[in-house]
C-alpha cells in the first residue's frame, strides 16, 4: 500500500493546532503511534481526550506533542488533501455512466469517475462496491461508520456484470451481507434503464433488498440520464407515460406491503417518475422523513411546504418587485406554483419563470443542475428579467460561482445585464430571494459536493 504524506495546509485560528505551534507545510506522522491510512483513521484517532501527535516540521525536524482536550474537540487541522489518500476511480464501464455521455472540451474534473466508499460517508456519493477490499469493509465495521449509499442497479449478478460493463461487477453481495452483519446503516438506489432492470427484473431487486432490512434504511429508483452524446454507446431508451406508470405501480404495490410490516415505506421513486406519469407528488408522509433527498426524491414536496410555512410567517404588504427564475423543464411547473403562491400574498410581486432547454446536452435532460451558462446566455437574452435574476444553486460547482461549461456568474450578468442571485435548496431561501429579503447577493452555492463530478452524475433539483 502507498503511504500518503498527510501535510497541512493551513492552521485553524484560536486552535489547538495553532497553540501548539503547527504551521502549514508541517507534516503528520501519526497519533498514539499508529500511522494514518486516510481521514477516518484520523478522526477516529483524534477524538480521544488525550493523544500524542507525531509532526515532521518543514524543516525535517520531528516532535512528539501531548495533547489533553475535550473527547472529539477538532484539531483545527486541514490537510492539503481532504481525503488524505488518492482518490479511487471507477472501474466499471456502466451502460448508463452520464460522464460518458458528456461532450469534449469540458473541465477535467468533469471527466473524473469517483467510486469511493469514502466519499460517500463524507459527502454522501453512491458507490458500487466493485473496489471495496476485504480490508475496506473491515475498517467500515471497526469505526461503524454510516450511512454508506450504495448504487445497486439490481441483485440479478449476471445483469450487474452487464449494466455495470465489469465482469466482477456481480459480486458484492457477500459484502453487504457483511455490512449487514456489522450492523452498517446503508442506502441504496437503482438506475432504471427501460427494457434492462425494469419490469420483473425490478421486482426481483425490490425483494432481495428487502433480506437487508432493517440496516438497508431505503432504496430509489431514478430514470436514466440519456444525453445526446450517446454515440459509440449501448442504445437507451427514454422512459414515456405510460412505462413510467409501470414503474409507479411496482413501487406503490411494495410501498404498500413493506408499510404494512415495517412501518415505512423503503424503496422510494424520484420526483421524475412522477412528472413522467403524470400522476401527483405524494403526500410528504411517503417519504419517510426525506431520507432520499439529494436523489430527486421528495424535493418537489418539500420545497412546496417549505414555501407554504414561509409564507404564513410572514404578513403581507405592498411591496413592489419584479424578478424572474430559470430552472429546467422538470421543475418550472412546480415553481411556477410557487410563484403563484407567493403572488397570491404579496400582489405588488411579479415573478416570471424561463423554462430553459438544455441545447448543451439535449433536450432529454430535464434537470436544473445539468443546465449550462451558455444556454442561459441565449435562452435569456431577449427575456425580461426584471430586478434579479434567481437561479438554482444546482446549476453552480460547490462552493464556486462557475456553472458545468465554465461560464461565470458574473459573465452572465454581464451578457444579460442583470443582476443574478443564487438561490439555495430550501423553500425560505426562495421565499427571501422572491421578496428581496437577501441581505446580500449570493453568487455561489454552498459548498456540499459536486454531483456532476461523479458516476451518478447529480439529477436532483434545487428549486
Amino acid at each position: 500500500m502507498k503511504k500518503n504524506r498527510h501535510i497541512i495546509r493551513e492552521v485553524l485560528p484560536d486552535s489547538i493546532a495553532e497553540e501548539m505551534e503547527l504551521e502549514a507545510g508541517d507534516e503528520v506522522l501519526s497519533i498514539n503511534g499508529q500511522e494514518i491510512e486516510d481521514v477516518f483513521d484520523y478522526h477516529y484517532l483524534v477524538n480521544d481526550e488525550y493523544i500524542e501527535l507525531g509532526i515532521k516540521k518543514a524543516d525535517g525536524e520531528e516532535w512528539i506533542l501531548e495533547i489533553d482536550k475535550e473527547y472529539e474537540e477538532d484539531l483545527g487541522i486541514v490537510f492539503e488533501n481532504s481525503l488524505m489518500d488518492e482518490y479511487r476511480s471507477c472501474r466499471n464501464h456502466c451502460i448508463f455512466c452520464f460522464i460518458d455521455q458528456m461532450p469534449p472540451g469540458m473541465r477535467e474534473t468533469l471527466y473524473f469517475k469517483d467510486d469511493d466508499s469514502r466519499l460517500s460517508f463524507l459527502q454522501g456519493n453512491y458507490v458500487t462496491l466493485t473496489n471495496m477490499s476485504d480490508h475496506d469493509i473491515d475498517r467500515i465495521i471497526q469505526y461503524h461508520l454510516g450511512p454508506i449509499n450504495i448504487s445497486f442497479q439490481t441483485t440479478n449478478p449476471a445483469l450487474r456484470c452487464r449494466m455495470l460493463g465489469n465482469r466482477f461487477a456481480g459480486d458484492i453481495f457477500s459484502k453487504v451481507q457483511r455490512l449487514y452483519q456489522g450492523e452498517i446503516e446503508m442506502n441504496g438506489q437503482i438506475v432504471l434503464c427501460r427494457g434492462i432492470n425494469d419490469g420483473e427484473e425490478l421486482e426481483r431487486s425490490i425483494r432481495d433488498l428487502t433480506a437487508y432490512l432493517p440496516y438497508l434504511k431505503s432504496v430509489s429508483v431514478v430514470p436514466v440520464g440519456i444525453s445526446k452524446y450517446r454515440e459509440g454507446l449501448e442504445p437507451l431508451e427514454l422512459f414515456d407515460r405510460e412505462s413510467a406508470g409501470e414503474v409507479l405501480g411496482i413501487i406503490r404495490k411494495w410501498q404498500k406491503k413493506l408499510y404494512a410490516e415495517h412501518g415505512f415505506h423503503f424503496i422510494h421513486a424520484s420526483d421524475e417518475w412522477y412528472i413522467l406519469a403524470e400522476e401527483p407528488i405524494p403526500e410528504e408522509d411517503t417519504y419517510d422523513g426525506y431520507i432520499q433527498l439529494e436523489n430527486g426524491v421528495g424535493m418537489i414536496r418539500l420545497l412546496e411546504t417549505q414555501i407554504e410555512e414561509a409564507l404564513d410567517q410572514r404578513t403581507s404588504d405592498q411591496r413592489v418587485r419584479k424578478v424572474s427564475v430559470a430552472t429546467g423543464k422538470l421543475a418550472a411547473p412546480y415553481i411556477r406554483q410557487y410563484a403563484t403562491k407567493i403572488q397570491e400574498k404579496f400582489p405588488g410581486i411579479s415573478v416570471e419563470v424561463y423554462e430553459i432547454t438544455n441545447e448543451f446536452f439535449g433536450e432529454n435532460i430535464t434537470v436544473s443542475g445539468l443546465i449550462t451558462g451558455q444556454d442561459l446566455k441565449k435562452q435569456l437574452a431577449v427575456c425580461e428579467l426584471g430586478e434579479r435574476l434567481l437561479l438554482p444553486c444546482n446549476m453552480l460547482r460547490d462552493g464556486e460561482n462557475v456553472f458545468l461549461d465554465d461560464i461565470t456568474v458574473e459573465e452572465l450578468e454581464s451578457a444579460l445585464h442583470t443582476e443574478v442571485d443564487v438561490v439555495d435548496s430550501e423553500g425560505e431561501d426562495f421565499v427571501e430571494a422572491v421578496l428581496g429579503e437577501h441581505k446580500t447577493l449570493t453568487h455561489k452555492r454552498r459548498t456540499m459536493y459536486e454531483q456532476a463530478d461523479s458516476s451518478n452524475c447529480g439529477t436532483s433539483e434545487c428549486g
